[in-house]
């Protein structure tokens, strides 16, 4: 079972089995009428129903969608920062994706994580197990990762309170008038396109507080900023910035791919993560430091 994340609230169920666990729409449509799909504990008896954020959702897989998605690959590099009987947290690389999904069967953070603990395989959504949030696959930083299913309900239940920490640190594009400040706009689908996000009255309520760390001018306006969210809708600090008036630097899809700084990824890092330890109740932090691709435009700036 596994609870619809914020990227797919509204979306079709049969949509969201695609998304979730890489299946074809024929697949998914055959899992519904054959009542291996269910929501809050009910059976879904039309692939064009709706789903919303939080739903808890119950599928019967196909032995051959479990054991792909289940294939332990040593191969794949996981940056582990910590890791204790509870929890392990990681230090994501900008372009590993999270977890199996639609055009990405293999080579996951999941993949490598199920390398080093395969008892990860028993935890929350067989599809993506452990996981309770997730990077794009172009933003580096620290995730949190349960290791049992209490971890991950307890994780789960603090994430739904608001009250793990998440602070990012991003190069945008820009001058700011003020030091601080915070961007306070519902974030939704865009009209059009289901891939991006923009802020719109029909979106989920979104706030991210911001912080100027440094202000460049030369030899362009640039700055890099903290960004702390105090919810966590999709592309959110991408999207929020781009609404001031201020893109991440290098992400082409909300405006921040310009000249003369250029960027493979937009340069996102999550910088801090805090929360309660789901075995001993005390309170948990850690930090890693700018990456180097951020780190080497922020060399050409003064």
């Amino acid at each position: 079972m596994t609870l619809i994340p914020a990227a797919l609230d509204g979306e079709r169920v049969d949509r969201a089995l695609c998304t979730l666990f890489g299946l074809a729409r024929s697949q998914a449509a055959s899992m519904v009428t054959s009542g291996a799909v269910r929501v809050a504990g009910r059976p879904v008896s039309t692939r064009s129903r709706r789903v919303a954020e939080g739903d808890l959702l119950e599928v019967d897989l196909p032995a051959a969608v479990v054991e792909s998605a289940l294939a332990a690959d040593p191969g794949v590099a996981v940056p582990v920062v910590h890791a204790d009987e509870s929890v392990i947290v990681v230090d994501k690389p900008a372009g590993l994706v999270v977890h199996p999904g639609a055009g990405r069967p293999d080579g996951t953070l999941v993949h490598g994580l199920l390398a080093l603990f395969p008892d990860l395989a028993a935890v929350g959504d067989p599809g993506r197990p452990g996981i309770v949030q997730r990077l794009d696959v172009g933003t580096s930083g620290l995730m949190v990762v349960a290791r049992t299913p209490a971890a991950y309900e307890s994780l789960v239940a603090q994430l739904a309170a608001r009250s793990v920490d998440r602070c990012y640190l991003a190069l945008v594009w820009g001058s700011f008038e003020v030091a601080a400040g915070a961007v306070d706009a519902p974030v939704g689908r865009a009209a059009g396109n289901r891939t991006s996000m923009a802020v719109s009255a029909r979106g989920r309520a979104a706030r991210t507080g911001y912080r100027v760390v440094a202000q460049h001018h030369r030899p362009v306006d640039a700055a890099l900023v903290e960004c702390r969210l105090e919810t966590g809708r999709t592309h959110q600090v991408r999207v929020h910035m781009a609404a001031i008036g201020h893109p991440v630097v290098g992400d082409a899809r909300y405006g921040g791919s310009r000249a003369p700084l250029r960027a493979r990824r937009p340069l996102l890092h999550a910088s801090q993560l805090g929360f309660d330890h789901p075995g001993t109740g005390e309170r948990s932090s850690f930090s890693s430091p700018p990456p180097a691709d951020l780190e080497e435009v922020r060399e050409l700036l003064e």
